[in-house]
């Protein structure tokens, strides 16, 4: 008699927690396979990605991120999250895109090389080793090659980098000479 009670009372629970269920619209953000919920956190992984891509080339420690979109998949979160994202990515870009020393840096490469120069022993338009390229673009070195195949605001910060360092300008004895900085 217990066993069928138990049942009863089980069947009873389920069948509330059914009615109680969402259904429609609300029912569809519930779903993970839901097309919208994925483009939401595939775009929320590509913003962190930028802002981590470009704090790292900066010389900064990466943002914390807590995942939330791993805990839910709720349309309306989110897009709060992939839109928090995308404000930091846009802001960091536009950093990013003014290195504190750009002019310098260009005449410096003006009497250097083409941004793209895959010359060894010295890559890109600051003609860096691979010496340089280890100690200041180790995370660029690993993922994109030598400076050749960096962007020209990435190499600006990785010899912004040696620049705070303490080596200055000397890596580039006769362009910085050439450009007044020595």
């Amino acid at each position: 008699m217990n066993r069928l009670r138990l049942r009863g009372l089980l069947l009873a629970l389920a069948s509330s927690l059914a009615l109680a269920a969402p259904t429609g619209a609300a029912a569809a953000t519930a779903s993970d396979s839901d097309p919208e919920v994925q483009a939401l956190v595939d775009a929320i992984h590509k913003h962190r990605a930028s802002v981590w891509h470009w704090q790292r080339v900066m010389g900064r420690k990466p943002m914390t991120a807590h995942f939330m979109e791993r805990q839910t998949s709720d349309i309306v979160h989110l897009t709060f999250l992939r839109d928090t994202w995308r404000k930091r990515a846009l802001r960091l870009r536009a950093r990013a895109l003014r290195p504190p020393h750009r002019r310098q840096w260009i005449c410096i490469q003006g009497h250097e090389g083409r941004w793209n120069d895959p010359n060894a022993p010295y890559y890109g338009g600051l003609q860096m080793d691979l010496q340089f390229q280890r100690a200041y673009g180790r995370y660029l070195l690993r993922r994109k090659g030598t400076a050749n195949r960096w962007s020209p605001e990435e190499q600006m910060w990785t010899a912004e980098k040696a620049l705070r360092a303490g080596r200055g300008f000397y890596p580039w004895p006769l362009s910085a000479r050439r450009c007044g900085l020595i």
